[in-house]
C-alpha cells in the first residue's frame, strides 16, 4: 500500500462515522476533564486544554488510529502530591519530562513488549476499567433526585433502543442531544456540566513551565515524570490492544508509545498536564463507528468549539446524560464471558484475571493491578515450564554404562527437577547425557548440569554431556565447570 493510499485509508475511509463519533467523544470528554482537573488539584481549564491538545496531536502522531487520548484519572492521580507541594508550573515541567521519556522509551523500541502481557492480564485490565468506569458514575447518583434516576433510564432506553431503528447516527449522540433538550425547556432540577466547574474561555497559549533549570527541580520532578511516563503508555499500550481486537486491526505500538510522548511535552506548553489513552472514550468513539485519525483529531477540535462557542449551552447538558453514555461503556467494556467462564477456564489463569481486577479495583492504580497480573503470570508459566524437563534412562549394551536422554527447558525454574531426575546409585563406569532435545538457558540451568556430572565423577565414573546445541554450548563454555578438564573434580574457579 502507498503512502498515500495508506493515509487515505487512515483519515477518510468513512469520514461521516469518524465525524459524528468525534463529536460525540468531545461531549464526553468535558466532565471527564473538569473532574480530572478537580482530582490533580488545577484549574478546570488545565484539563480542558490537555485534552484538546493531546488529542489533536496523537491523530497525527499516535500509532492506533480511533483511539483518543487525553486528560485521565490514572494520571491526575499521581500529580496531587507535586501540585499541592510546588504548584502548577511544577506540573508542567514534569508533563513536559514526561513526554521526554516516553519519546526515549518509543526510540529504544519497548513498546513492542506489551506482547508479553498475557490473555489473563488484558481481561483483568479490561474488567476492572469497566468496573472503575461505573463506581466513577456513583457520586452524580448518590443521594440525587429522582428526576435524575429518571434521565438516566430514559438515556439508556435510548442509547439501546436507538440503533433497532437506524444505525446512522450514534445512539449516544442521540441520548445526549435529546435529554438536554428535555432539561433545557422543561427546566428540571438535575445537575448539569456547568454545575462542575467553569469553562475556559479564551484560547490556549504558549507557555513555558516557570521554574527554576537546577538539579534540585529535576530531582522532585523525575520521580513523579517516570511514573507517569509508565502508567501513561502502560494504559495507553493496553487500550491499544483491546482496540486491535475490537475492529481486528493491528497498530504500530512504538509509534504509539513515542506520539504519546510528543503529545504529552505539548500539552505542557500549552497549559496542560499529561494524558493517555482513554478507554472509555475509545469504545465510544469506536463503538459508534469510528476507525480513522479523523474521529481524534475531530474529537479534540469540536471539544473546543464546545467550550469556547458553545460553552453557555453546553454548561446546561445535563450529568445524567453522560451517566448514561458512561454506564453503556462499563456495561459494554466488561467481559462478561469471562465470568460465565470461570469454571471451564484454566485455574491458573482465572486466578490471574481475578487478582488483576481486585488489585485495580481496591488501588484504583492500574500499573499495580497489571504488574501483579503480568508477575503472576510469570511465576504460572514458570511453575508449568519448570515441570517439562524430562530426564529418561535409556538402554545401553555395556555393563556399567548409564545413557540419559533430556528433553525440555533446562533454567532455574526446572533446575532441581533435573538433577532430582538422575540416579546416582551404583557405580557405573561411563554416563552420558544426551541434551540433543533439550535447551540451556541460564547460569542456573548450567550449575545443574556441572552439580549431576561432578555427581557421577566423584564416584569415579566418567561423564560426558553430548548433543546440546550452539546456544547452550557457549554459554557452558563461558561459565560452566564440568568440561574444564584441567581442573580437578570438585575444584572451582
Amino acid at each position: 500500500m502507498t503512502l498515500i493510499a495508506s493515509a487515505r485509508q487512515q483519515w477518510l475511509a468513512n469520514p461521516r462515522r469518524d465525524l459524528l463519533a468525534g463529536t460525540v467523544v468531545a461531549l464526553a470528554l468535558i466532565p471527564e476533564a473538569i473532574a480530572f482537573s478537580i482530582i490533580a488539584g488545577v484549574d478546570p481549564a488545565v484539563g480542558l486544554y490537555a485534552s484538546f491538545v493531546i488529542a489533536v496531536t496523537i491523530a497525527f502522531v499516535g500509532g492506533r488510529p480511533a483511539m483518543i487520548s487525553a486528560a485521565t484519572g490514572a494520571m491526575a492521580l499521581l500529580m496531587v502530591g507535586l501540585v499541592r507541594e510546588h504548584g502548577i508550573e511544577f506540573l508542567f515541567a514534569a508533563s513536559l519530562l514526561t513526554g521526554v521519556f516516553q519519546i526515549l522509551v518509543g526510540l529504544f523500541k519497548l513498546g513492542r513488549y506489551i506482547k508479553f502481557v498475557s490473555r489473563s492480564v488484558m481481561t483483568g485490565f479490561v474488567n476492572s476499567l469497566a468496573i472503575l468506569i461505573f463506581l466513577a458514575q456513583m457520586p452524580e447518583l448518590i443521594g440525587a433526585n429522582w428526576q435524575t434516576f429518571a434521565l438516566v433510564g430514559a438515556g439508556l432506553a435510548i442509547i439501546y433502543g436507538f440503533p433497532l431503528l437506524t444505525k446512522a447516527v450514534p445512539a449516544p449522540l442521540i441520548a445526549i442531544v435529546a435529554l438536554s433538550v428535555f432539561v433545557i425547556v422543561t427546566g428540571v432540577d438535575v445537575r448539569t456540566v456547568g454545575d462542575m466547574g467553569q469553562l475556559p474561555s479564551t484560547l490556549p497559549v504558549f507557555h513555558i513551565a516557570n521554574v527554576p533549570l537546577t538539579w534540585e527541580t529535576l530531582l522532585i520532578i523525575a520521580p513523579v515524570s517516570a511514573t507517569l511516563a509508565f502508567v501513561g503508555l502502560l494504559e495507553s499500550l493496553l487500550t491499544a490492544n483491546l482496540i486491535d481486537d475490537m475492529t481486528d486491526t493491528p497498530s504500530d505500538k512504538d509509534r504509539e508509545t513515542r506520539g504519546q510522548g510528543i503529545a504529552n511535552i505539548a500539552s505542557s506548553l500549552f497549559g496542560g498536564m499529561a494524558g493517555c489513552a482513554m478507554i472509555g472514550q475509545s469504545i465510544i468513539n469506536v463503538t459508534s463507528g469510528a476507525r480513522g485519525r479523523l474521529s481524534s483529531l475531530w474529537a479534540g477540535l469540536f471539544l473546543l468549539f464546545l467550550i469556547l462557542v458553545l460553552g453557555p449551552w453546553v454548561a446546561q447538558i445535563p450529568m445524567a446524560a453522560l451517566v448514561a453514555v458512561m454506564i453503556m461503556v462499563s456495561i459494554g467494556t466488561f467481559d462478561w464471558g469471562s465470568v460465565l467462564k470461570l469454571r471451564s477456564t484454566p485455574f491458573q489463569s482465572s486466578v490471574v484475571m481475578i487478582a488483576t481486577t481486585a488489585t485495580v479495583v481496591a488501588t484504583h492504580d492500574l500499573s499495580k493491578g497489571v504488574v501483579l497480573g503480568v508477575v503472576l503470570s510469570a511465576v504460572f508459566f514458570m511453575r508449568k515450564v519448570g515441570k517439562t524437563v524430562v530426564v529418561q534412562e535409556t538402554e545401553t549394551e555395556h555393563e556399567g554404562v548409564l545413557r540419559y536422554r533430556v528433553t525440555g527447558q533446562l533454567f532455574f525454574a526446572s533446575a532441581d527437577v533435573f538433577a532430582a531426575a538422575f540416579e546416582h546409585h551404583g557405580h557405573p563406569t561411563r554416563v552420558e547425557i544426551d541434551m540433543t532435545e533439550a535447551h540451556l538457558w541460564d547460569l542456573t540451568g548450567v550449575a545443574a548440569v556441572d552439580k549431576v556430572v561432578f555427581r557421577y565423577r566423584r564416584q569415579g565414573a566418567e561423564v560426558e554431556v553430548i548433543g546440546m546445541n550452539a546456544a547452550g554450548q557457549t554459554l557452558v563454555n563461558r561459565v560452566g565447570r564440568h568440561d574444564k578438564s584441567h581442573l580437578p573434580v570438585g575444584v572451582t574457579h
